[in-house]
């Protein structure tokens, strides 16, 4: 598909349309992003033992945890907000220019970050007494095994089962949705032309 069809992997930019809130927006929700999915890759993939054979206590990796979940959360949180408000809310031209897998993917998206931060705060700030690596990391490994865990996932907080609902709903909508870009390598903006943008003569 990349052969033939390589300018389809886009995020079908709106930058044209308006530029000043998206130069905040973007950033600070890739960047949220990121850390969130870098914090997941520790969590999920790691299992309890590797952290203790490099020497860390689990008190210090929960206190890690949970200082850099709550934050990476909080700046994803500050930039789907932006996105939301930007698209739906704030500018009118955009919402001309916004398709139905559009809206289906920010719903799944605030849906999987609400639930995460939920699940953050209720079971790893407010109340210590839940490990999730016990559970939800081993559930989330045994996939990859092709023999899930399933009775660890059921007993596991309602909080955990929804956020990993929206999340696969995500993957799911992925390849039919703008967030397709992720997959393309930006080889060829080394060589191909320049787009440019030019303003409307009519103001």
């Amino acid at each position: 598909m990349v052969g033939r069809n390589w300018f389809g992997l886009t995020t079908r930019t709106s930058e044209i349309s308006e530029k000043k809130w998206l130069v905040w927006a973007s950033p600070t929700f890739h960047l949220g992003l990121l850390l969130v999915v870098l914090g997941h890759g520790l969590g999920l993939l790691v299992p309890p033992a590797a952290t203790a054979a490099l020497g860390v206590p689990e008190s210090l990796y929960h206190l890690v945890a949970m200082v850099a979940g709550v934050m990476a959360g909080i700046v994803l949180v500050v930039g789907i907000v932006l996105l939301v408000l930007r698209r739906f809310i704030l500018k009118a031209r955009l919402r001309l220019v916004t398709r139905p897998g559009d809206i289906v993917i920010y719903v799944l998206l605030v849906l999987t970050i609400t639930c995460g931060m939920w699940a953050t705060i209720q079971y790893t700030v407010l109340n210590s007494g839940y490990d999730y690596r016990e559970t939800v990391s081993v559930w989330f490994r045994s996939i990859f095994y092709a023999n899930p865990s399933v009775g660890l996932m059921a007993v596991a907080p309602l909080a955990y089962k929804i956020h990993a609902i929206c999340a696969f709903g995500v993957f799911a909508a992925w390849p039919f949705s703008r967030l397709v870009h992720l997959w393309s390598a930006p080889v060829g903006y080394l060589t191909r032309p320049l787009i440019v943008y030019r303003p409307s003569a009519s103001k």
